[in-house]
């Protein structure tokens, strides 16, 4: 059968029968693995304590952009805070628990740590639970930790104002949820599984999203879901590279490839090849983000017995982070949480022991920076 016997994949007679050309697959898929074997080589050369960090800096990435794809913006410390406090990093002073966070960095951590566990219906309970605290999506009420019943219509991804909106993609009706989760989560959980790992991360990434089974949350649920796969294929519960942080920086070519898929054949070959390129320069990403690590570390090498207050290491943490725009005297200020004249002080003190150097950008303020060997 051809797409045009039916509008969503979910609608062919053989659904979900899915098909692919390997041949064309396998070069994209060795690339990926010659990258993840090329970045693990760099991770086995360095000390726990670096991995533990290269390890939060992705799961940060990857709490954050999983968000920022469906339009939500986390806050940064909290989430890293959140994640630190799980791994036991130790990163200085930690921010207040914001129990939505809280919620995303769960799942994540879950799916990628304990990956090895069968995904069940509870563990998806779970999950979508943690990521509703409250009950509520923005200002509308939603049933959370329970398969959608479509009270209010058919679930459809949309855009565009109200009485102009154009449908991108139905999901299957309610009705047919419980019959289509048992069969995606027994193919999740096959001990006898054929197909190569990495197409499997794909088409279940794929599947879930299709199946759209929850009110909200299904896209951040059917990344987590990839993210527990790659981690089965790496055989490993750390993670050094964010796939959601990938997408974000192609987001709209991931609707766009989605909805292209869906509305065509079972044969997923142009999905997975985007898949795999997509997960090719998440981990080419994860070796610029070990750098900053690297850098971080020789840092504060460097800085052993350099007398700092706590406002000191906060800031030139985040200036080690990856701090953006210029540092002048009030940013210090607002990042430290202290007068002006406080974090005057606390400037002209790295200056004088040479952490801080005057920046050659022009402007109206003088901005620091840190300063190179």
């Amino acid at each position: 059968m051809n797409s045009g016997d039916y509008l969503y994949i979910w609608q062919a007679s053989d659904w979900p029968r899915w098909r692919y050309d390997l041949a064309a697959l396998a070069e994209p898929m060795a690339r990926v693995s010659h990258a993840q074997g090329l970045l693990l080589g760099r991770l086995a050369d360095i000390g726990f304590g670096l991995r533990d960090e290269a390890c939060l800096a992705a799961l940060t990435d990857d709490v954050l952009k999983t968000s920022e794809i469906e339009g939500e913006h986390l806050n940064v410390a909290s989430v890293r805070s959140s994640i630190a406090r799980r791994l036991g990093v130790d990163i200085g002073s930690l921010a207040p628990v914001d129990r939505h966070v809280e919620g995303v960095v769960d799942m994540v951590l879950d799916a990628t740590s304990n990956s090895a566990r069968p995904l069940t219906t509870e563990r998806l309970f779970a999950w979508h639970a943690a990521l509703f605290p409250t009950g509520y999506s923005g200002l509308s009420k939603i049933s959370t930790g329970i398969w959608r019943d479509d009270a209010h219509g058919p679930m459809q991804v949309v855009s565009g104002p109200v009485g102009r909106q154009k449908v991108h993609y139905e999901a299957p009706p309610a009705e047919y949820l419980a019959s289509e989760m048992e069969r995606f989560l027994s193919w999740m959980n096959d001990p006898k599984a054929t197909e190569p790992a990495l197409i499997r991360a794909g088409l279940g990434h794929l599947w879930f999203v299709t199946l759209h089974p929850f009110d909200d949350g299904n896209g951040r649920i059917a990344r987590a879901i990839g993210d527990l796969l790659l981690a089965r294929a790496d055989g490993s519960p750390q993670r050094f590279y964010s796939l959601s942080a990938q997408i974000q920086r192609e987001r709209k070519a991931y609707y766009d490839m989605l909805e292209r898929t869906q509305k065509g054949t079972l044969d997923v070959t142009e999905w997975l090849l985007w898949f795999f390129q997509m997960l090719h320069e998440a981990v080419n990403h994860a070796q610029g983000m070990l750098d900053v690590v690297l850098v971080k570390a020789r840092f504060w090498r460097r800085q052993q017995g350099t007398p700092l207050n706590a406002r000191q290491i906060k800031v030139l943490n985040r200036l080690l982070d990856g701090f953006e725009g210029k540092l002048t005297t009030s940013k210090w200020a607002a990042l430290a949480k202290c007068s002006s004249d406080t974090a005057l002080r606390d400037i002209n003190e790295l200056l004088e022991r040479g952490v801080l150097q005057r920046s050659n950008s022009g402007g109206r303020s003088t901005s620091y920076e840190l300063k190179t060997d």
